[in-house]
């Protein structure tokens, strides 16, 4: 059970980083919690499964570093933000006034 926990944990961490870093503005609730989650799966598997396996607390420290660095590269490599960006472009013109010229004058121009 112990085992689950500290996957889903980590999963769960690694999925809202990525939504904070690429989905949503700022740094929020999303970040701070899979930051929080992240920090969790990684004590609870020192405290917990360190004296079953030895082992277990790096190897999760090191799965969190590892997921979150190829998340994050797999969602820029992956063409996500590509999807996400406005692409339109913007061809119209303005036309400045000239000195001493008033806004009665431009419009009438027109």
């Amino acid at each position: 059970m112990s085992i689950a926990i500290v996957i889903i944990l980590l999963v769960f961490g690694v999925a809202l980083l990525v939504a904070e870093l690429f989905l949503l503005p700022g740094f929020g609730l999303a970040g701070i919690t899979g930051f929080l989650s992240l920090g969790g799966s990684v004590w609870l598997a020192y405290e917990w499964l360190a004296p079953i396996y030895p082992w277990a607390g790096h190897a999760t420290l090191v799965a969190a570093v590892v997921l979150s660095a190829l998340a994050i590269y797999g969602f820029i490599r992956g063409h996500m933000l590509e999807k996400m960006a406005l692409d339109t472009k913007i061809d119209s013109k303005v036309e400045m006034p000239k000195a001493g010229k008033h806004m009665e004058e431009m419009e009438n121009n027109k």
